[in-house]
C-alpha cells in the first residue's frame, strides 16, 4: 500500500512539472515549441496539440523579426580581403587567416546548443545558382547535384513544393539574367536572394524584372533577410521561427561571401539555431548582408561532392531531394 502511494504520488509531482513548463509564467517552452512546430514543414499541428489558438497567436506576436524597408546597395562592398597580420578577433582571423591561393575555408562552429559548419569564399564570381537536372522526376540530393555541376562547395538554396513528382523552387528564381520560374518573391517574409554581375550578394523586394534591370544574374526567394547594409534586423523573441536546422548566406563588406550550415534536431548534438542567434553569429564574422535559405530537412553542405554535415527530418536522416543550389565552381 506504501509502495503504491509513493508510485502515486511521484507520477502526481511529474505531472505537476510537465504542466508547469507548458503552461507555467515562465515562456521558454512554449515559445520555443510554437515557434518550432509552425516553422516545420508537416508538424504544425503539433502546436495545436498542446496550445489553444489564442495562446498560439499571443506567442507569434512576442516572437517576431521585422521586415526591413530598403534593399541592399551594391556599392558599399569593395572586395578588399587580404590576409593580414593582425586580427580584430578570432572570427576575423578564421576568415582572413588563409593560403594565398585558396578559393574557400572550412570553419567548424562549435557553439553551446548548436553545431555546424561556416565557409568562407574569397572570390564571389565563381559563385552560382544551379538547377537540379532532375527536377521533373524528383530533384537531386546535394551531393548528386554537386557532381553534375562539378562543384567544390555546395549548399541548399530555395524551398519547394511537390506536385505529382515534379519538384518546383517555391518563389522567384533567376538564372543567368533570366526568369525560369514565377512565384511570391516574398516568402517567408523576404524576397528575392541572388548575385549581380560583379558578385555582389543582393538582396531586395523588387519584382523579377526590376531584378534584372538592376544587374542580378542568380537569384531565388527567400527570407526573412538577417542583416542589410550592416544594419541587423530588430527581434523580438526568437524571432518566430523557433529551433532547427538552419542554412544561411552572406557577405562581407571585403567581399568575402559565407555559406552557413548548422545542424539540428539532435543531429551531432545540435538542438539547432534560431534566428536570433543566426544574426549574433554572423555579426561575429562580419556580416553586411545576410538572408535566411531553406532550412530544417534541407539544410546540407557539400565539399567536393561529400557530405560534410548531418542533415536530418522529424522522422528522417539524410539528405533530402532539392530543386536547386548555391555553388562554388571549380
Amino acid at each position: 500500500m506504501k509502495k503504491s502511494t509513493i508510485i502515486i504520488s511521484i507520477i502526481d509531482i511529474l505531472t505537476i512539472i510537465v504542466l508547469f513548463i507548458i503552461y507555467g509564467p515562465i515562456p521558454n517552452f512554449r515559445d520555443w515549441f510554437i515557434t518550432t512546430a509552425l516553422k516545420t514543414g508537416h508538424h504544425q499541428y503539433f502546436a495545436n496539440v498542446l496550445y489553444s489558438d489564442k495562446i498560439i497567436i499571443e506567442t507569434l506576436k512576442n516572437n517576431v523579426i521585422t521586415e526591413f524597408d530598403s534593399d541592399t546597395d551594391a556599392s558599399d562592398i569593395n572586395f578588399d580581403n587580404d590576409s593580414k597580420n593582425q586580427y580584430d578577433s578570432i572570427y576575423e582571423q578564421q576568415i582572413l587567416e588563409r593560403d594565398k591561393d585558396a578559393l574557400y575555408k572550412l570553419i567548424e562552429i562549435n557553439e553551446k546548443d548548436y553545431s555546424g559548419y561556416l565557409v568562407a569564399i574569397y572570390d564571389s564570381s565563381n559563385i552560382d545558382l544551379v538547377t537540379s537536372k532532375y527536377i521533373k522526376s524528383g530533384g537531386q540530393t546535394l551531393d548528386a547535384l554537386s557532381k553534375d555541376y562539378d562543384a567544390l562547395v555546395a549548399i541548399n538554396a530555395s524551398g519547394f513544393v511537390v506536385n505529382d513528382k515534379v519538384l518546383s523552387p517555391a518563389g522567384t528564381t533567376i538564372q543567368d539574367g533570366k526568369i525560369v520560374s514565377i512565384g511570391s518573391s516574398n516568402v517567408h517574409g523576404g524576397g528575392l536572394i541572388g548575385f549581380n554581375k560583379d558578385g555582389v550578394l543582393v538582396l531586395t523586394t523588387k519584382s523579377a524584372e526590376d531584378a534584372i534591370k538592376d544587374g542580378i544574374v542568380d537569384a531565388m526567394s527567400f527570407g526573412p533577410f538577417l542583416i542589410v547594409n550592416g544594419k541587423s534586423a530588430e527581434v523580438s523573441g526568437n524571432g518566430g521561427w523557433g529551433y532547427a536546422n538552419r542554412t544561411s548566406i552572406a557577405q562581407r563588406k571585403d567581399g568575402i561571401v559565407l555559406f552557413l550550415v548548422i545542424d539540428g534536431r539532435g543531429a551531432n548534438g545540435s538542438a539547432g539555431i534560431s534566428i536570433k542567434d543566426m544574426i549574433s553569429l554572423f555579426e561575429k564574422y562580419g556580416a553586411y548582408n545576410a538572408a535566411n535559405l531553406d532550412g530544417g530537412g534541407s539544410s546540407t553542405l557539400t565539399i567536393n561532392h561529400e557530405i560534410i554535415n548531418e542533415p536530418r527530418g522529424y522522422n528522417y536522416t539524410g539528405p533530402r531531394y532539392l530543386p536547386n543550389a548555391w555553388i562554388l565552381r571549380k
